[in-house]
């Protein structure tokens, strides 16, 4: 958890900066170019890369390198099996692990990676990497160098630890705009997909357009009493008005509404645009996920018999009682495991759990 006494003024006045600068952008390289320089300052350090890895169904990786070029991550494939940080940080999703608390100087110079920084430059001195969860099946894993013998300090740790769930949100913001677009005509191709269902809107109460089948969703879910002057049902447009408000810590964890219907559940995903030439715009993705819904391979196979158990009794949409009884367990162990299952999955919430099993199932 951020903890603001922590940090002097200065130092929260580049936070800032750090997380404006993740929300600049819907693509990856272009974040991290617009972030690069507020994150070393934040964090102290001299480089940074991030490493794209999709754990399902083979572990793969790309790496994005803002700046200057590293290039012993280009030739990362041949040291990856030596990577002494990677199985430490895919074990502790969003927690920051530096080279010193794994090993010993004469431990850490002895390591290939160490030996091929020697040869190839810059040096990595020393290193602090974390996990950020991104969605199921795909994590980031960013990177943070110091090219002097200046250990990272209790504080730089801090620093970024303060900052994972931002760049959580801005990675998967990102995936999803990628998901939905393959160039710069990504609404006018939506437009015209019968499945999509999308509305543009500009705060406060200017809608640039929907597509048919938003307005086919939105008749079916809302009464027209429902309904506010703007075109939006009274209840979207209550929660994108507090977004607008809020800061980008307090936006945490509420970009996403769900209502439980007894046909299935109702979702909508509220997506902030990059700044344009005109006012800042929001894309708000609709969509139905019905109350019976597969659980992908993958999350199985992160998951316990156990756990899998529970989180099929979440996609029948049981309550924690319906799924204690069925099991034969207690609420509070119902609770326990979930917790567990969204740490292991990288979800944040119940809704998001159901979020991305239907986006996995059928993408929004």
């Amino acid at each position: 958890m951020f903890n603001p006494t922590d940090f002097s003024a200065r130092e929260l006045m580049v936070r800032e900066r750090v997380t404006g600068d993740l929300y600049s952008s819907l693509s990856i390289p272009r974040v991290l170019e617009a972030s690069r320089a507020s994150l070393l300052e934040f964090v102290q350090a001299d480089s940074l890369a991030l490493c794209l890895m999709r754990t399902a169904p083979t572990l793969d990786f790309r790496w994005h390198v803002p700046g200057y070029a590293i290039p012993i991550l280009e030739d990362y494939a041949g040291i990856a099996e030596h990577d002494f940080l990677r199985d430490p940080i895919l074990a502790k999703p969003g927690v920051p692990i530096c080279d010193t608390q794994l090993l010993t100087r004469t431990e850490y110079e002895r390591t290939l990676v160490y030996q091929r920084s020697l040869e190839l430059a810059p040096r990595f001195e020393h290193i602090m990497a974390a996990l950020v969860p991104i969605r199921p099946g795909l994590v980031g894993a960013l990177a943070f160098y110091r090219h002097e013998r200046h250990p990272f300090e209790a504080k730089s740790n801090t620093a970024l630890a303060g900052l994972i769930q931002h760049l959580s949100q801005s990675l998967a913001n990102c995936q999803v705009y990628q998901d939905m677009t393959a160039g710069a005509q990504l609404l006018k191709e939506l437009y015209l997909r019968k499945d999509s269902a999308f509305i543009l809107w500009e705060p406060p109460s200017h809608e640039v357009f929907r597509s048919s089948y938003a307005t086919t969703l939105l008749e079916r879910w809302f009464l027209p009493s429902e309904i506010d002057a703007s075109g939006l049902p009274h209840v979207l447009k209550a929660r994108l008005d507090a977004l607008v408000q809020m800061d980008s810590d307090a936006r945490l964890g509420k970009t996403l509404w769900v209502h439980n219907h007894p046909d299935g559940y109702r979702t909508c995903r509220f997506l902030e645009l990059p700044a344009g030439d005109g006012p800042r715009q929001w894309a708000l993705l609709l969509s139905e996920i019905p109350h019976s819904i597969p659980l992908p391979a993958h999350m199985q196979g992160a998951l316990t018999a156990r756990q899998i158990d529970i989180a099929k009794g979440v996609l029948r949409n049981w309550s924690n009682g319906q799924i204690a009884e069925d099991l034969n367990i207690s609420d509070q162990t119902v609770k326990a495991h979930l917790r567990t299952i969204f740490k292991e999955l990288g979800v944040d919430s119940r809704a998001d759990f159901l979020y991305q099993v239907a986006h996995l199932s059928k993408p929004v």
